[in-house]
């Protein structure tokens, strides 16, 4: 994707061949600017305060994090030590745990003298990777909307634009590049379909309102931010065509763990018969798990990402100001379960399949030995 006329991933190698660059989007929409990593330590802290969020980029940046401390020790206890500080940064986003697994034994498994050059090189190959699969999930995903759009017409010629919902940020900014939830978004635009995208501002970070929308308006997508609050009186009255949201980890029997609300807008969306998406990519799916709600642990943070609000005044200087009477408690839930039985279709790299075990399998019949019963 592209920010004015250069073309950026989230993550790059620097020059040097050895740091790590990534977009600090703590500091997003109002301010660009690139971080460099320089140690597992960095690595671990721009994961932990969300320099970096969404599921495939922390994996990705997990990845390079262990590369980092391989450039620096690449012994078995050096990694394993990397391994654990990572693990520990986030315990919700199930591709965390997946890209270390990878690196872990891929690294483990050669000779000490080749393990810097290996994880370096695993760590490119995850990134490139996770950008041919969002670029397919918006393919996959593209005919959903385009079928909406078909739907709208009713054979009566072009009818439009088609409304789709979006909660938190699940772009290119949660990726490498492309994105899960509006990949298929990017997809049908570019290809002519007209679309127009609900963005929810998602509290307490509001990733909506300042990345999802940082990301459409530079593509050109006519969005609008709400509250919220607003996408079930928007499905009420029929201004809502289908939903898509993102996904942090996802059980073998299609149960969707996302950031908190969105198990409100899939009840919203069941309620009004209001087709409900869900994107992710293969690295996503924790085929371990069978009951999202009982078996997924929930990410609690720091309460004054609730009591507290970050932006800018009218005269561009940012600005951290309180919302809650001084010495009110405050819970800071970060993720919730949608069950499988209220996601309409869960769109993969592979295709689209129902929020099952049987159309997950259909898809991924190699991980059958893998699923939860």
């Amino acid at each position: 994707m592209k920010i004015g006329d250069t073309h950026y991933r989230t993550i790059w190698l620097g020059d040097d061949d050895w740091s790590v660059n990534v977009i600090d989007q703590t500091l997003l929409p109002h301010v660009f600017e690139v971080r460099r990593l320089e140690s597992l330590a960095d690595a671990a802290a721009a994961i932990a305060d969300m320099v970096v969020r969404g599921a495939p980029l922390i994996g990705a940046t997990a990845a390079y994090g262990m590369a980092l401390a391989a450039h620096v020790d690449p012994s078995d206890q050096a990694l394993e030590d990397a391994f654990a500080d990572l693990l520990a940064t986030r315990p919700t986003a199930i591709n965390l745990r997946w890209a270390l697994d990878l690196m872990r034994e891929r690294l483990l498994a050669v000779p000490v003298d080749y393990r810097r050059a290996l994880a370096y090189g695993l760590a490119a190959e995850i990134c490139d990777n996770d950008v041919a699969t969002c670029q397919s999930i918006g393919q996959h995903g593209s005919v959903l909307i385009a079928d909406a759009l078909a739907r709208k017409a009713g054979g009566n010629g072009a009818a439009g634009p088609v409304n789709v919902l979006t909660h938190c940020n699940a772009g290119w900014l949660a990726t490498v590049d492309w994105g899960t939830a509006l990949a298929p978004i990017y997809a049908a635009h570019d290809a002519g379909i007209p679309v127009h995208v609900w963005v929810d501002e998602t509290r307490p970070r509001n990733q909506g309102a300042a990345l999802t929308a940082y990301e459409l308006g530079g593509h050109g997508i006519p969005h609008t931010v709400i509250v919220d609050n607003a996408g079930g009186h928007l499905m009420q009255h029929g201004m809502v065509d289908l939903c898509i949201t993102g996904t942090d980890r996802t059980t073998a029997h299609g149960d969707v763990c996302n950031k908190i609300g969105t198990y409100l807008k899939a009840l919203a969306a069941h309620d009004n018969g209001i087709p409900f998406y869900v994107g992710l990519p293969h690295s996503t799916i924790d085929w371990r798990l069978g009951d999202g709600v009982a078996e997924i642990p929930i990410e609690q943070r720091d309460g004054e990402e609730v009591s507290h609000i970050r932006g800018v005044t009218g005269a561009g200087q940012g600005t951290t100001v309180r919302l809650v009477p001084q010495g009110t408690a405050v819970g800071n839930y970060a993720f919730d379960v949608t069950p499988a039985r209220l996601v309409t279709g869960l769109i993969t790299e592979r295709g689209v399949c129902p929020a099952s075990r049987a159309g997950l399998l259909a898809l991924y019949p190699e991980q059958a030995e893998n699923a939860a019963p």
